[in-house]
């Protein structure tokens, strides 16, 4: 029983690991594409609008 234990958690957290990798490669991939599309386009940044203020600011990463 100890063993079915000890599996099951170590699945869980090789679960956990795999889901918080997959997270990370999204966000870093979309960074990148993001400042390729800058450089092609000659901008300095990315502008987003803040809902509460209605006033615009560059997008943080």
């Amino acid at each position: 029983m100890p063993q079915l234990i000890f599996f099951a958690l170590v699945g869980l957290v090789a679960y956990w690991g795999y889901r918080h990798f997959l997270r990370e490669a999204e966000r870093v991939t979309a960074k990148i594409r993001r400042t390729e599309r800058q450089a092609a386009n000659g901008t300095m940044g990315t502008l987003v609008k803040d809902p509460k203020t209605g006033i615009y600011h560059l997008a943080k990463d």
